[in-house]
């Protein structure tokens, strides 16, 4: 079977799945309401009107009313109905005639009944519920109806199934993976951000050891910068609303954009975007051709309205910070430029240990004249590095075509980070101009750059994809020296102090803990390196080294502290 037919039994069976479910509920709980259940990526969901909260014995009564559905082996039957006749049937569910209601005009309304279950629905199903030959229900969540927070709030239930239960098994162990690689639960445990409420949802929080590592990140994305001539600029959080009038954001991208500011009859808005305010930079000056290339960098903080049931940890927020660059090119230099843009995005992701990547050419939905041009770029520039890609048609920004990279982290999730655009919009709108060599005035071309996307999600992606494991080059304490006794501290912080001479990011503990306890207190922290210091250590003017992922028992006899030192450095310069 190709895969995309198995992508598509797959979505079938789960469909069939999501009525299963809401067959068990109908039968277990009279009083809830179905309401819709799609099949999803890796599951199904169906939400429910229920008021009293679903709890984990209600799942698992809820499963094994499913296994006995699915052991019937009903076969899924369906009929074309009338609006009229779909309306009477659901009169006592409001949603399902809501649904009913909305359904356009000479489209089929169609009803698919499993045993004494029927539900209204278009199809795409598995012929018969034993087909599900393995199911699991995952979690609950609250969802609004429709997703709109003006509405009835309802309860989720989440589950998979497969075809056989070792690819259910298999999905299992993932899913426990992930679960220990959560950045939120390893963002608390190693003391690198938080999210307080007090402040409001979808703002971060950095704390000393998140910072540290956010800021090695942005120094080796600075380094790149340099390398390839982008000058810093920085833009202010707020300003007037009339400067998204004129770049379109307000007309097409209002509704993930804060509210306006009123300060002395004015309107003043929080910026969702970087690209106005350089371009109102670029614009301040006159410039000729032979000052192109311009680049602007900014890792510039942005502020979009996400509603508060899609916030996320660090990986959907409300508050981030973008490597954000905007190059101004004549349309001769587009191709080498948005080819160094690519050149750098590789060199980033594989920077951080990412090896495996899809692009895609995301088209804009209302084509102009310009687009063909930048559409050829993105293509060019692909397959001089031949790399794969697929068209995301009417996946662009409304200002151009753009190249969006996906990665696979550790254990294969997916995750949308870098973006590269050409863009013939803004410049128009913001009627931007150089002087060519004919001693007229031209309009330039735009690239939008943000490689790493947002160093919030970056940095989430970050803590998933290594287990808050991060390599030594990244780590925000890359050793910790330990003594045995009191008697060694002073030396702890003589073994320590040298370490920081040499660069390197190094503690002492103090506590007056026993060794055993300090040990694996500092393994659960994820430390590349614990540093035993005793009697023997004192005297010789050693360090004994607990280096994190050796075999348990094995021991490295001891170095001096100059040439721990020179191993630290050969696996920083190694970025690993």
């Amino acid at each position: 079977m190709i895969a995309s037919e198995r992508v598509e039994e797959l979505q079938k069976l789960r469909h069939t799945a999501a009525h299963v479910l809401a067959y068990a509920v109908q039968d277990l709980f009279p009083e809830a309401k179905p309401t819709i259940g799609p099949a999803i990526e890796n599951g199904f969901y169906y939400d429910f009107d229920r008021k009293e909260a679903f709890t984990p014995d209600d799942l698992v009564r809820l499963e094994t009313r499913m296994r006995e559905i699915v052991a019937a082996n009903y076969e899924m039957t369906g009929r074309e109905v009338s609006r009229a006749g779909a309306i009477e049937h659901f009169k006592d569910n409001p949603y399902k005639v809501e649904l009913a209601s909305d359904i356009p005009d000479g489209e089929p309304i169609t009803l698919y009944t499993i045993g004494e279950f029927t539900d209204l629905c278009r199809g795409g199903h598995a012929h018969t519920t034993g087909e599900i030959r393995a199911l699991k229900l995952l979690s609950v969540a609250g969802a609004y109806w429709r997703g709109d927070e003006h509405k009835p709030q309802l309860q989720r239930i989440y589950g998979t199934a497969f075809p056989e239960q070792s690819e259910l098994d298999a999905y299992v162990e993932f899913l426990a993976e992930a679960e220990r690689r959560d950045h939120r639960k390893l963002g608390r445990e190693l003391g690198l951000f938080s999210i307080e409420e007090d402040a409001g949802g979808g703002l971060v929080f950095w704390h000393p050891n998140g910072t540290i590592v956010r800021g090695i990140v942005e120094n080796f994305i600075r380094e790149g910068l340099r390398e390839r001539g982008y000058q810093p600029v920085v833009t202010p959080h707020i300003v007037h609303e009339k400067l998204y009038e004129i770049s379109g954001h307000l007309e097409n991208f209002s509704a993930s954009m804060f509210g306006p500011i009123e300060v002395e009859g004015q309107r003043f808005r929080l910026k969702p975007m970087n690209c106005p305010g350089h371009i109102l930079i670029y614009r301040d000056a006159l410039h000729s051709y032979r000052d192109l290339p311009i680049r602007f960098s900014e890792f510039g903080t942005v502020y979009r309205f996400e509603r508060s049931g899609t916030l996320h940890g660090l990986t959907r927020v409300r508050g981030f910070t973008q490597d954000d660059a905007h190059l101004f090119c004549t349309p001769e230099q587009l191709q080498y430029e948005f080819e160094q843009t690519v050149e750098e995005a590789l060199r980033l992701m594989r920077a951080f240990n990412f090896d495996d990547f899809e692009y895609f050419l995301s088209t804009r939905e209302h084509r102009g004249p310009t687009d063909e041009i930048a559409e050829a770029a993105i293509r060019a520039a692909l397959e001089k590095y031949n790399l794969p890609y697929q068209i995301d048609e009417g996946g662009g920004a409304f200002y151009g075509p753009k190249l969006d990279i996906n990665l696979h982290d550790a254990i294969g999730r997916k995750w949308q980070l870098g973006t590269v655009q050409v863009d013939f919009v803004l410049p128009e709108r913001f009627d931007l101009k150089y002087r060519g060599t004919d001693g007229a005035d031209h309009r330039p071309v735009m690239i939008h750059r943000a490689l790493a996307g947002s160093m919030e999600r970056f940095f989430g992606v970050l803590i998933e994809h290594f287990g808050g494991n991060f390599p030594v080059w990244l780590a925000p304490v890359q050793a910790m020296v330990v003594p045995i006794s009191e008697h060694q501290l002073d030396y702890a912080y003589e073994v320590r102090d040298q370490l920081r001479e040499r660069g390197f990011r190094v503690e002492a503990d103090a506590s007056n803990e026993k060794l055993g306890y300090k040990i694996r207190h500092w393994k659960t922290q994820k430390l590349p390196y614990i540093l035993v210091v005793g009697k023997s250590e004192l005297a010789d003017k050693t360090v004994s080294v607990n280096e994190r992922g050796l075999p348990d028992g094995e021991k490295r006899a001891p170095i001096t502290v100059a040439a721990f030192a020179d191993e630290l450095t050969v696996r920083v310069n190694r970025k690993n």
